[in-house]
C-alpha cells in the first residue's frame, strides 16, 4: 500500500523523504524489521523508538513516524512523517493498512473499574447463540474463532488490535467484544476504531499512581472518552459517577440498573442457592419484561448481566436465547463455581487485592453460609501493604482463612505469609497456613461442611505459579481434580462431581 494513502485520515508534516513508498508492513518493534516497513517511534516507559531510528532504517524500513527530530545519514533513502502523537498515527495509520477492520465489524466496548470481563464472556456467548460470529479481547484471551491467544494487556496496542480486528474478518467474524481500559483509553490504543456501542459498568479508585493515572478525576476523564467514540453508550445509572460519565457523551444513551426509569430495570432481586450453586434472580422491566435467573452470585451479577442483555437486545438477539445463556453462564476465573458437592459451595475468583477480596466476601456473606473460608496468597516483589491488607480484609470477614502460596516470584514463600499474617493478626480470625497451593486446596476440600461457601481467591483464570523468573504450570481446576482422583471422594461431604464427570 502506498505511503500517501496511509495518511488521509491524519495531520502530517514530510520532514524528508518521498510520499512515494510502498509500505509493505506496519510496526513499532525494532527487532521485527523486514524490507518496506513503516516505523512507529514509540515513546514507552523503558524505551524511546526514537532511538532506534537509524537502525531500523538500516534493518529495511523506509518510513518513520515521529513526534521528535530524528538524527539520521543525509544518504538514508527513508521519509520521515512528523506528527503531534506517534501514538495516535499508529491507530489510524494501523487501521487503514489494514483496511479498516472495525467498520466490518460490530464492535462492542466496554469500560469500567470491574465487571468488564464476565460482561464481555456473557455478550458474546448471546451472540454466538444468535448466530453471530463473535471474536474477543480481552483481560484473560483474545478468541478469533478456534483460535485462542493468552493475552497481555487488557487493551493492547492499536497496531496489534487492529491485527487482531484484521484477522477476524479474515475468519468470517461480524462482531467483536472488547474490554477497553483507562490506559487503553489515554494512549490511543482503540485509536482508528469506530464503535457501535460502549458499556459503562461502574467507577472506584484504581490505577491512579505512577505510570498510571495521577488522580481520580484524570482516570474517570479518560474511561469517559469511550463515549466520545461510540453510536450508542449503555450505562449503569446506579452507579455514583454515570452523570459525570454521561455529562460529555456525544454518543445516544441508554441506561440500565435498579433505579426507576432505567431502560433496562431489575426489580425484585433475590439471591438462591441450589445444589452448592449460587445465583441472583430478578424481574426485568422496560423496554423488555421477563423473569431473569444468572447462574452467578451477587449484586454486581445483576449490572452485568443487565448490560449484556441490553447489548443483546438491541443487537435483535431473542429474549429467550438471553435468558437461556444467563440461567447458564460460567466465566473463567471470574467467581467461577466448581461444582463438587451438593452441601458445599467451591469457587475460584480472581480476587487479588483488599478490594477485590472484600467485594466478594461480602457478596457470598450474603448469602448466609454456615462457614465462608477463604483461600489466597499474596504475589512476590509487590507491595508489603497488598498483603497486610487482604490479610486484615480475610480475618474480618471470613470465618476460616487458609493462607497459601501465589506467585512468589523472587522471595521466599513463607516471607510473603507472614506478612498476610501480620494483617490477620490485628483480627480474631482463624486462619492456617500451607504454603502448598496443591495442599491447601486439599484441606479446604477434605476438610469442607454442610453449608460452607470456599473461595479459591487470587489466581482465577491465571494456569501458572511464578517462582524465580521461571512460569510453572500450575491450573486450580487442575490440583482440584488431581484432590478428588487422589482422595477417597466418600469422604468428601455431599460429594457429587458435576464439574469433570
Amino acid at each position: 500500500m502506498k505511503l500517501e494513502q496511509l495518511l488521509n485520515d491524519i495531520d502530517y508534516t514530510l520532514i524528508r523523504g518521498s510520499l512515494d513508498k510502498e509500505i509493505t508492513e506496519v510496526e513499532n518493534d525494532s527487532r521485527k524489521i523486514t524490507e518496506g516497513t513503516l516505523f512507529f517511534c514509540i515513546k514507552g516507559a523503558n524505551f524511546d523508538g526514537h532511538n532506534f531510528a537509524e537502525q531500523v532504517v538500516s534493518d529495511g524500513a523506509n518510513t518513520l513516524i515521529v513526534e521528535d527530530d530524528v538524527e539520521l545519514d543525509d544518504a538514508l533513502d527513508v521519509a520521515v512523517i512528523k506528527v503531534d502523537s506517534t501514538r495516535y498515527a499508529m491507530g489510524v495509520i494501523s487501521a487503514a493498512f489494514y483496511g479498516n477492520p472495525a467498520d466490518k465489524l460490530n464492535v462492542i466496548g466496554i469500560t469500567g473499574t470491574k465487571g468488564k470481563t464476565t460482561t464481555t464472556y456473557m455478550i458474546k456467548s448471546m451472540l454466538e447463540k444468535a448466530g453471530k460470529k463473535t471474536g474477543l479481547i480481552g483481560t484473560i484471551e483474545v478468541i478469533n474463532g478456534d483460535k485462542v491467544t493468552p493475552a497481555k494487556n487488557t487493551t493492547p496496542e492499536s497496531l496489534v488490535i487492529q491485527r487482531y480486528l484484521k484477522e477476524m474478518v479474515d475468519n468470517g467474524m461480524d462482531s467483536v467484544v472488547m474490554e477497553v481500559s483507562s490506559q487503553g483509553l489515554m494512549l490511543d490504543r482503540v485509536a482508528g476504531i469506530s464503535f457501535d456501542y460502549g458499556i459503562f459498568t461502574n467507577l472506584s479508585e484504581d490505577h491512579i499512581g505512577p505510570n498510571e493515572h495521577k488522580s481520580f478525576e484524570e482516570y474517570m476523564g479518560w474511561k469517559s472518552k469511550l463515549f466520545t467514540l461510540c453510536k450508542k453508550g449503555i450505562f449503569n445509572i446506579d452507579d455514583e459517577y454515570a452523570k459525570e460519565m454521561m455529562k460529555t457523551a456525544t454518543c445516544e444513551m441508554i441506561t440500565f440498573g435498579m433505579k426507576d426509569g432505567a431502560d433496562y430495570q431489575a426489580k425484585n432481586v433475590d439471591l438462591y442457592e441450589k445444589d452448592g450453586e449460587l445465583g441472583i434472580t430478578y424481574d426485568l422491566d422496560g423496554r423488555f419484561n421477563g423473569k431473569v435467573r444468572v447462574s452467578l452470585p451477587g449484586d454486581f451479577s445483576v449490572h452485568n448481566s443487565l448490560s449484556a442483555i441490553a447489548i443483546a437486545c438491541e443487537m435483535g438477539v431473542d429474549m429467550n436465547i438471553i435468558l437461556e445463556i444467563l440461567g447458564d453462564i460460567h466465566v473463567k476465573g471470574r467467581v467461577e463455581m466448581i461444582p463438587i458437592s451438593d452441601s458445599f459451595t467451591l469457587m475460584i475468583d480472581y480476587a487479588h487485592n483488599a478490594m477485590s477480596l472484600e467485594s466478594i466476601l461480602k457478596t457470598l456473606r450474603a448469602y448466609s453460609p454456615k462457614r465462608l473460608v477463604s483461600l489466597f496468597g499474596c504475589g512476590g516483589n509487590r507491595s508489603k501493604t497488598r498483603r497486610f491488607e487482604m490479610g486484615e480484609v480475610s480475618g474480618n470477614m471470613a470465618d476460616l482463612t487458609i493462607i497459601t502460596s501465589d506467585n512468589p516470584r523472587d522471595e521466599e514463600p513463607q516471607a510473603i505469609i507472614d506478612d498476610i499474617k501480620v494483617g490477620i493478626g490485628k483480627t480474631a480470625g482463624k486462619y492456617v497456613e500451607i504454603i502448598d497451593r496443591k495442599e491447601a486446596i486439599r484441606y479446604a476440600i477434605m476438610n469442607a461442611k454442610e453449608g460452607d461457601v470456599i473461595i479459591l481467591a487470587g489466581k482465577g483464570h491465571e494456569d501458572y505459579q511464578e517462582i524465580k523468573g521461571k512460569k510453572y504450570h500450575m491450573d486450580e481446576r487442575d490440583l482440584i481434580k488431581e484432590v478428588l482422583e487422589e482422595e477417597d471422594v466418600t469422604k468428601i461431604c455431599g460429594y457429587n462431581n458435576r464439574y469433570f464427570s
